[in-house]
């Protein structure tokens, strides 16, 4: 059935395509019964799937990573289909429109997207109204933190901050971006000194101790990884989130040209899961176990979420492979991991 409706779907811009798709789902969810309906479909239980990360409760080990729900509007409509979390953002500390469109696209060959959306979002006031009202029982909500586009890299820890303390008693976890390639200069932000700033003065604002996860791009060197380690365990991170998207163009099947004429962005999907694994294991051997490892990247079937966990990712979140998989991406994955572990 999802099939059939990428046909229709696919021939319209991604980012109509996806709003279409969040109100399609939300109108249903109004009908009577209708909840209850696809938890009965998507849903899959059982003790063996819970997890213990950084302090929190995962009902099951996958979730959905950020930037499919900007602003917190779909928290109840995507709990459904069964995700143990749900990660915001990114948010900024003010609104802002984001790059111009066109700046989301489908290599459908691929099973892929580009994307230099560049942190669209309503702001962390609107996001924290929402945030403070009932959200689905169970669900793990974190925030994916980052800087607005015009705030200097010298004043990127306030925007930080802001957010944090506007959002800190409303979510779970926090999860700082750092590896967009969207945001003139962000990445930046990754080596060490600015980074170690950033983190700790966070770290200084955070007196529960409320996970704190770093996001980093899977164009890192070994000697930055080694870094990025150092600096997790100096500031007491909660864990990294593996990996974000990539500037790299590898692994395509659509033609040069092509590829060409869509311009810069992060690639994510199937293309960036060679990449991501080999951070994850990267991570895991040389952090000995010391933090905690969220895998992010090409994960579009029970194969591929395996791979993430084998290489020694705690969790795993998808996006691109929701789109392509379908809503039954969740049931698919949790269903073979419950086998294999019955």
């Amino acid at each position: 059935m999802y099939r059939f409706f990428t046909l229709f779907l696919y021939r319209i811009d991604p980012e109509k395509a996806h709003y279409l798709t969040m109100w399609c789902l939300m109108t249903f969810l109004k009908i009577p019964g209708a909840r209850a309906l696809l938890r009965i479909i998507f849903q899959v239980r059982g003790d063996a799937l819970h997890r213990k990360v950084a302090g929190m409760d995962f009902a099951n080990p996958v979730g959905l990573a950020a930037g499919f729900d900007k602003n917190g509007r779909y928290l109840n409509a995507m709990a459904v289909l069964g995700f143990s979390h749900i990660e915001v953002g990114t948010i900024t500390p003010r609104a802002q429109p984001g790059n111009p469109k066109p700046r989301l696209f489908r290599l459908v060959k691929s099973r892929a997207l580009i994307n230099r959306m560049g942190f669209n979002n309503e702001g962390v006031d609107v996001l924290a109204g929402r945030l403070s009202r009932k959200r689905p029982p169970g669900l793990i909500v974190g925030a994916n933190i980052g800087k607005n586009k015009d705030t200097p890299l010298e004043d990127a820890t306030n925007d930080y901050l802001i957010s944090f303390r506007k959002l800190y008693a409303l979510v779970d976890y926090f999860t700082v971006n750092v590896s967009s390639p969207n945001t003139p200069g962000l990445r930046t932000l990754q080596e060490k000194e600015p980074l170690t700033h950033l983190l700790s003065t966070l770290q200084k604002s955070n007196p529960d101790e409320k996970p704190v996860f770093l996001k980093i791009a899977p164009d890192l060197t070994e000697q930055q990884l080694d870094e990025i380690i150092d600096i997790v365990l100096d500031t007491k991170l909660a864990g990294v989130i593996a990996t974000n998207t990539t500037i790299g163009r590898e692994a395509l099947s659509e033609s040069k040209a092509s590829i060409e004429s869509i311009g810069a962005g992060g690639l994510s999907g199937r293309p960036v899961f060679k990449k991501s694994i080999e951070v994850v294991r990267y991570l895991r051997d040389r952090g000995k176990g010391q933090f905690a490892i969220i895998g992010v990247g090409g994960i579009e079937d029970s194969a591929s979420a395996a791979q993430h966990i084998e290489a020694g990712a705690d969790l795993v979140q998808v996006y691109t492979g929701l789109i392509y998989s379908g809503p039954g991406l969740v049931k698919c994955i949790l269903k073979r991991m419950r086998q294999k572990l019955s």
